[in-house]
């Protein structure tokens, strides 16, 4: 029986992989076990329990303040000895962190065949976003089984050098998981009440702005310049409410609260859990978000994202026109926004009808190839 190491460490990468593991979990022909790294534990842990998953191992390496080499140096530590106790024929890895590469990299020095989930996402400028874009890049040097979410992906792959046949476009794995908790979110009435008391602050009379921001990037000046945004928009727009689920991590936290603490129509939130999240998403009239998965969720639930980052990965969104740069520009963000709470022409030219990262078959297509390659 093969058996098949899943390695988490995130939230987005449980977010993204919940479905993969439950799909292979499914089929008795499968051992599949989940190591956590829990490099985010808290916001690792919400989606751990949404989506019912238990983890076999746990790395434990959570601490404040850790740089990037203490994630890595831990991940290598914590990680060997699991490999060795379990010894799987496959390590599956997702996406772009430190988690995702330190696992990569330990499992090729065992000569473990690793399966990239979200494989040939690039913005071809390798420190932005960091380390982001290294990190997949050097994931996919090692990687034995690819799964791009994209035909763009694929090609980039390709011009990479990576052989056809360990290439397999699937769609994106958050769409598969963004249709089970909306489907929840619609079909039970506890749930919808109990989020609608949650958030009873919303007033359904104004648009919604949803807010999140976490990218290394924008550490210093650039997250300085988006709270000074949010201002601006925030005065300029009465009839408008911003909610901001703030980043657990101090270079975010300290300065969004020294700056918006108590600011009218401005609503500092804790991390919200993924069920609560997508509420919010489903919510909210537009996004502004640094974030990368963000981009195409809000394709899929038909609301337009302007990315507060200089480059996206997502070229896909980008080309659509579903989504926009504005990078960390006060007067870029501020106009943006304004544009699409008054503009109504600009604001449906940004929902697609078709969406490019799939129809939330992906967990399917790679459980299908697995099926194929390693039986």
């Amino acid at each position: 029986m093969p058996k098949i190491l899943t390695i988490i460490g995130t939230r987005p990468e449980a977010i993204k992989m919940a479905p993969v593991i439950e799909k292979i979990k499914k089929d008795k022909k499968f051992d599949i076990k989940v190591c956590s790294s829990s490099q985010h534990k808290k916001m690792l842990s919400q989606v751990l329990n949404l989506f019912k998953i238990d983890t076999d191992f746990d790395l434990n390496i959570m601490s404040k303040n850790q740089s990037l080499n203490e994630i890595s140096s831990k991940i290598f530590k914590r990680l060997d000895p699991v490999l060795d106790r379990y010894n799987p024929d496959l390590v599956l890895v997702h996406g772009d962190t430190t988690t995702t590469l330190s696992a990569a990299i330990s499992a090729f020095h065992k000569k473990i065949k690793i399966g990239h989930v979200e494989a040939g996402l690039r913005t071809k400028n390798i420190h932005s976003p960091w380390p982001e874009e290294a990190n997949r890049r050097l994931t996919s040097s090692i990687t034995s089984f690819h799964f791009a979410p994209t035909e763009t992906a694929r090609k980039n792959l390709i011009n990479e050098g990576v052989k056809l046949n360990q290439i397999v476009v699937t769609g994106n794995t958050v769409i598969d998981a963004l249709q089970t908790i909306t489907k929840m979110l619609k079909t039970n009435k506890k749930i919808s009440q109990s989020l609608q008391t949650k958030f009873k602050f919303l007033d359904k009379t104004k648009s919604m702005i949803l807010v999140t921001g976490h990218r290394r990037e924008n550490f210093g000046e650039g997250i300085e310049n988006i709270c000074k945004s949010i201002i601006s928009i925030s005065r300029l727009n009465s009839n408008v409410q911003i909610v901001y689920p703030v980043h657990l991590n101090p270079q975010i936290k300290q300065p969004v609260q020294n700056l918006l603490k108590e600011k009218k129509n401005i609503f500092l939130i804790e991390p919200q859990d993924y069920l609560s999240f997508c509420y919010l998403m489903l919510r909210s009239r537009l996004i502004l978000s640094d974030s990368g998965g963000i981009q195409e969720e809000a394709i899929t639930l038909k609301r337009p994202v302007l990315v507060m980052r200089e480059f996206t990965e997502r070229q896909e969104a980008l080309k659509s026109g579903a989504v926009k740069l504005v990078g960390s520009s006060q007067k870029k963000i501020v106009d943006s926004v304004n544009e699409l709470l008054r503009d109504e022409k600009q604001y449906n030219s940004m929902i697609l009808k078709t969406n490019p990262y799939g129809n939330g078959k992906a967990s399917e297509k790679i459980f299908n190839f697995l099926k194929k390659n390693i039986l």
